[in-house]
């Protein structure tokens, strides 16, 4: 193990021992308050509907709950804006990582994070927060649903003090100060050094974030706080003191056989979480024992084993990015900025995440470290070091979407897009067929389809990736992900499996149609927007389809397509985007019927099969198939209707023709001509690999 590796493992392993005092919770407490600055046009009956719990239920009609906490009101309609009033709502303890309650708040037209965040819950939470718990994007939340809201809390900390365990969640404002936030809340100066005890990170002079303040209950009384039966603050920093002690040692020891054995072989990064990535929760911890009122890390590295070749210095990616500037910047994305770099003499894409993002990190450290394919990224490497960064391999080109919708970039050609299609395809057949355990992306849309210089098709970003077991259906799990790629079982239940991705990639074949975007909307706006599955599935069923069809084709291509290429993509696109999962083709399947449009849409020569044509039927999407004189339905007999019953139909009318020998006659026939036709004498008469593939994969269905 190298010194590099060795300061790795500390580092990670310290975290965990730090995050048993600043980031787990065990229980919360019956009532929090939250302070709720009123802002022009609300009402109480607003405020209790967004605030809405089992303590202050909405439908309380005579507010009793918030009167009770607000002694200053005399009534309902003594609300008044620019002030604040004090809102109950439970304290609880959200997946024994962090302090927090979930409201559930129903957007409606026009609404936007930053409106949620700052105007109707009053600074309560954040934006990011919004986006974090949220699947919709926030330039795409749609005009009805439903937001999840978390609002952190208090029950208080018994290293500061046994006599307080009612909490007050104080959104700070602009121009506010200590003193403010103290006469708010009906506490004299005398508080001032408690408070800050409570709040030791807080800045109160920065006119924003959340503070802790003790508050009273309905009585005016300050309730102590609760004893726990858990380990005290002291304990556990005792703990924490003794595993350190012992860590240091530990290092000591590695460091020595470090020089006495002299063998790098790689580095495995332990991790501070024991439940699988395929269980992580994309939640943020606390800053003290008892209260939240930050995002903190907590990094999991199970089980990755990485080459040492593999890590990077953050001194060497800062020097390779001219320390990040703007000039190297080439993207952003929702977890962090792109920066090109050439290190070590290859181009390089470094990704720049920020700590919070420590889950993705591992999620795409995780398959990218364990899963290499030509239609995947390649990951070089990594650094841990003040950040997070991962760093990949450069493609040349951008993104799939940006070559579709960006005005600076030539059309792409048809057979250009079937040929993107098809890499993308394999890359996902790739991870769901073919590694243990099986992954499933989550995020497939066109922003995540990189390419390369000669315009080839690579699947990026994992940084959702859901990890199961072979075989497995479904799984449900928090909703991640885009807006307008998300399948219905996956939207409304949550439920994961690969034909999750097969849904995504549906949309995609409708982008690289079209041209359009997931969500289309008409006149910018979002309450007239509308799908992109949608639009194709009213085309598709219109008396006239391809009619119907040709009005959606990207402008772009002028005439330069074959329709029937066109339709057969589409055909196969609504049959990725089924309703029901179970009708839903294998990314396989795509992968074989992709194959063979895109050798008929290139005018790929498939008369090296020329003494067998059965198969150049088989190839060529033929009506029927006639085999030892029996005629029967083709496994395809175009893309369009995709159940691609494939040669089970063939298998299935060989042996009701003559049993046995029928198949024996037919099937090994078949392989008999293929490995007639792969032994040409003449090379150039011989078939490539890839028709080899489209036919052994076909005859072994």
């Amino acid at each position: 193990m190298s010194l590099k590796s060795i300061s790795i493992l500390l580092f990670f392993i310290l975290i965990s021992l730090i995050s048993v005092e600043s980031q787990s919770c065990t229980k919360g407490c019956d009532v929090a308050v939250a302070s709720y600055y009123v802002w022009q046009g609300a009402n109480l009956t607003f405020i209790s509907e967004v605030l809405n719990s089992d303590i202050s239920p909405s439908s309380a009609v005579n507010f009793d709950p918030i009167l009770s906490y607000n002694p200053q009101l005399s009534s309902k309609d003594s609300v008044f804006a620019d002030t604040r009033i004090n809102v109950p709502f439970p304290c609880d303890c959200i997946n024994g990582e962090f302090l927090g309650h979930v409201f559930q708040f129903d957007v409606r037209s026009g609404d936007t994070y930053d409106k949620i965040a700052g105007t109707y819950y009053a600074n309560l939470t954040t934006v990011d927060w919004l986006q974090r718990f949220n699947s919709y994007p926030a330039n795409n939340i749609p005009d009805s649903g439903t937001v999840n809201v978390t609002v952190n809390c208090s029950c208080g900390n018994a290293a500061v003090s046994k006599d307080y365990g009612l909490f007050i969640t104080y959104p700070l404002r602009p121009g506010e100060t200590l003193n403010d936030v103290l006469s708010q809340t009906n506490l004299t100066s005398d508080f001032s050094g408690l408070v800050q005890s409570y709040n030791p990170q807080a800045n109160f002079s920065s006119g924003a974030g959340l503070v802790y303040v003790p508050g009273r209950d309905p009585s005016g009384n300050f309730p102590p706080l609760k004893s726990s039966k858990g380990f005290s603050g002291g304990v556990i920093a005792g703990i924490v003191v003794a595993a350190i002690v012992v860590l240091l040692l530990l290092a000591v020891g590695l460091y020595v056989g470090f020089f006495r054995k002299k063998k790098v072989k790689g580095a495995t990064l332990l991790s501070t979480a024991s439940q699988e990535l395929s269980a992580q929760a994309n939640v943020t911890g606390s800053k003290s024992a008892e209260s939240t009122q930050g995002v903190a890390l907590s990094p999991g590295l199970t089980g990755i084993t990485v080459d040492k070749s593999v890590e990077f210095s953050y001194e060497e990616l800062a020097q390779a990015t001219d320390n990040f500037s703007l000039a190297n910047k080439i993207g952003e994305g929702g977890f962090g900025a792109v920066y090109y770099a050439k290190l070590r003499g290859e181009e390089a894409a470094i990704k720049k995440m920020d700590m919070q993002a420590s889950k993705e990190f591992l999620a795409e450290l995780k398959v990218l470290t364990h899963v290499h394919h030509l239609n995947l990224v390649r990951l070089i490497g990594y650094c841990v070091e003040g950040s997070l960064f991962l760093v990949y391999e450069f493609i040349e080109n951008g993104n799939l979407s940006q070559h579709l919708r960006g005005s600076s970039r030539d059309p792409l050609p048809w057979s250009t897009r079937v040929q993107i299609a098809l890499d993308s395809a394999r890359g996902l057949e790739y991870i769901h067929e073919h590694t243990v355990p099986v992954y499933i992306h989550r995020d497939i849309k066109s922003a995540n389809i990189l390419i390369d210089k000669n315009f080839h098709g690579k699947v990026a970003d994992f940084g959702l990736t859901k990890l199961t077991e072979v075989g497995s259906t479904s799984l449900p799990t928090r909703l991640v992900g885009t807006f307008g790629y998300m399948p219905p079982e996956y939207a409304q239940y949550g439920d994961v499996s690969p034909k999750v991705d097969v849904y995504a990639f549906g949309v995609v074949l409708y982008e690289l149609i079209s041209a359009k975007e997931a969500i289309v909307k008409a006149n910018g706006s979002m309450a007239e927007s509308k799908g992109l599955v949608a639009l194709f599935e009213d085309a598709l069923t219109a008396p006239n389809p391809r009619e119907e069809l040709c009005k959606l084709i990207d402008q772009r291509l002028g005439e330069d397509y074959p329709l029937d290429s066109v339709f057969k993509m589409a055909q196969l696109a609504k049959a990725c985007t089924q309703e029901n999962p179970q009708l839903r083709p294998s990314m396989r399947s795509i992968v074989v019927a992709l194959m063979t449009l895109s050798s008929s849409t290139e005018d790929w020569d498939v008369g090296s099969f020329y003494e067998n044509q059965a198969l150049v039927n088989l190839m060529q999407g033929s009506t029927s198939l006639d085999l030892l004189g029996c005629k029967f339905p083709l496994i395809y007999p175009e893309v369009a209707d995709f159940g691609l019953t494939k040669l089970t139909q063939v298998k299935e009318a060989i042996v009701k023709a003559n049993g046995s020998i029928a198949e024996s006659k037919g099937l090994v026939a078949l392989m008999a001509q293929l490995a007639k036709a792969c032994t040409q004498e003449n090379p150039q008469l011989r078939p490539s690999m890839r028709s080899v593939v489209v036919a052994l994969m076909t005859l072994s269905s």
